[in-house]
């Protein structure tokens, strides 16, 4: 078996905490122009098509409401990722706000990276969750996970690779034209890559420079739309409109990575797209270890994907 199938077959642990058929609230699915967030989303949708999982309602940050009625023994999931800490601090409050509010519900975490960049900012947060009394926490990485066992010790916490592994396999239908990619985090998480300055523009991308100012603006016009509609009591079809743009914009990332002989990201999600399309590829840790520990935990044993936490100066040969 492919080691990424491998990988989309460990999630059906996942049943353990949402069984089949069971009526869900999706919380918190991303509204903004991060592609590794787009695809952890269709994995998830995947997910729940795949098992039968009845979505009552999806809200993003922008619209979540405030009288929500939820119906009895639904389960709430919070979208997983890589902000789950005090570095995005509105997605924390979101799904600490759900925690608070629905102690008769089921609350599951999907798979996430947990970072806090204070001690006593994590031991708040993990005060709250310990408070509820049924609330599962999915995990992406071991040393992480190790150390939520210990944070929440009242909840039940589990190992989980990521979500976008459900899409396995995305097949391109780019021919190769051209060699390397260079696909490098240019915010908060980018840690040292003193190499960048010297890469040729054209072959330098994230997912901010891969969508166009158009393409951004459209989004940023959506989480006003959103804003409105929750006023509107969600009358507006802005989640059906965002979904469909989304796989307008992931196509792009597709196409791009399908142009190339490898890749070199320090994006998590190039890593995982570069293997759900079977590339060739080198993964550079970001500022704080989430790239390499997930590496080490889940995609080690993909023979096309390698580890380097200095400048990537040879290139992997093809079919390795």
């Amino acid at each position: 078996m492919h080691p990424m199938a491998k990988l989309k077959e460990k999630l059906a642990g996942i049943l353990e905490a949402i069984p089949a058929g069971s009526n869900i609230y999706y919380v918190d699915y991303p509204l903004h122009n991060n592609g590794g967030d787009m695809l952890i989303m269709k994995g998830t949708e995947k997910f729940f098509k795949d098992y039968g999982i009845r979505i009552l309602a999806r809200y993003n940050l922008f619209d979540f409401p405030e009288d929500l009625k939820p119906a009895p023994g639904s389960i709430f999931v919070l979208h997983g990722g890589g902000n789950f800490g005090d570095l995005y601090v509105h997605h924390q409050e979101i799904r600490e706000q759900v925690v608070k509010r629905f102690p008769d519900h089921r609350v599951v975490v999907m798979p996430q990276t947990i970072y806090f960049s204070r001690e006593a900012n994590y031991d708040r947060s993990a005060a709250i969750f310990n408070a509820h009394p049924d609330l599962h926490l999915f995990v992406r990485d071991q040393a992480g996970y190790e150390l939520a066992k210990r944070k929440f010790n009242r909840c039940r916490v589990y190992l989980s690779p990521d979500m976008a592994h459900q899409l396995w396999p995305i097949l391109p239908n780019t021919k190769v034209e051209k060699d390397r990619l260079y696909f490098l985090r240019t915010d908060i998480e980018a840690g040292d890559q003193p190499y960048a300055a010297d890469l040729d523009p054209r072959d330098c991308r994230d997912w901010d420079s891969l969508f166009t100012h158009a393409e951004s603006r459209v989004t940023h016009h959506l989480t006003r739309f959103c804003r409105l509609d929750k006023k509107l009591g969600g009358s507006l079809p802005t989640r059906l409109f965002w979904y469909k743009y989304t796989d307008y914009l992931l196509g792009k990332a597709v196409k791009l990575f399908g142009s190339y002989r490898e890749i070199h990201t320090s994006r998590l999600h190039g890593h995982i797209l570069a293997c759900l399309m079977d590339k060739p590829h080198v993964l550079i840790d970001n500022s704080y270890g989430k790239n390499s520990q997930y590496y080490r935990t889940w995609t080690c044993g993909f023979s096309k994907a390698r580890l380097v936490q200095e400048t990537p100066d040879e290139p992997i040969p093809v079919g390795s």
